[in-house]
């Protein structure tokens, strides 16, 4: 009933720059919190960036001062402006949102496929 579309990953060189973007639709009536998770191999997933419907933002102290998060509510739609990558950026680059859902006016979480990232040295 509702689905997270991701786009954008790639292959970048170190210090170059990428924008994801996540759309979610369906049956939505609404959306909290939206954000970006990561896994690299071997290791846990782990939180990169969140952002509410009001515009608060949380960031992964290693992205600080280097990812932007920012979201347009009307299109329901979430983007990571990643800039100054690193290696250690490299990773699958998820989507994840809580939404309430039209039928009926609960909140379920929701995850995207996953983007890779990489970024090359």
């Amino acid at each position: 009933q509702v689905q997270l579309v991701e786009s954008g990953g790639g292959l970048v060189q170190a210090g170059g720059s990428l924008r994801l973007s996540c759309a979610a639709s369906g049956n939505i009536f609404s959306i909290n919190f939206m954000g970006w998770y990561r896994q690299a191999p071997g290791k846990q997933r782990e939180l990169v960036a969140r952002i509410t419907s009001g515009g608060t933002t949380t960031y992964a102290d290693s992205v600080k001062g280097r990812f932007t998060i920012s979201r347009d509510n009307a299109e329901n739609t979430v983007y990571l402006q990643m800039n100054s990558l690193k290696p250690e950026d490299t990773a699958v680059y998820y989507c994840h949102a809580f939404i309430v859902i039209i039928t009926t006016r609960r909140e379920y979480s929701y995850w995207g496929q996953g983007t890779q990232v990489t970024v090359s040295s």
